[in-house]
């Protein structure tokens, strides 16, 4: 994954993405690189238009939780609020997550 990234961030830095800036920036982000890997990324994105990928791409929508419409016993309303809140935490973490992903393609 981490070669895929080099390869984004040069092409959002407007750098040719070849074998000698690839292996540069993984160089930089402390990966020990295999240059077999290195050479098979830039042959495949050559054929690869960056631009019309991102564009197509899906895009990531944080779901809400699905809500249930009446409960099923008295004893799931009496969840304590520590787990709700940890859930809560879980939730906006998850959807923090997915806005910085987006922000790689976007």
């Amino acid at each position: 994954m981490e070669y895929i990234y080099a390869a984004m961030l040069l092409h959002r830095a407007g750098k040719p993405i070849d074998e000698e800036n690839l292996t540069k920036v993984l160089h930089a982000a402390g990966v020990n690189v295999d240059p077999i890997r290195v050479k098979a990324l830039v042959a495949a994105l050559s054929e690869i238009n960056i631009d019309e990928a991102i564009k197509s791409a899906p895009t990531f929508v944080p779901m809400a939780a699905p809500v249930s419409a009446a409960p099923a016993a008295p004893a799931a309303e009496e969840k304590p609020k520590k787990e709700e809140e940890k859930k809560v935490e879980e939730e906006k973490r998850e959807e923090e997550a997915l806005e910085g992903l987006a922000a790689l393609f976007g």
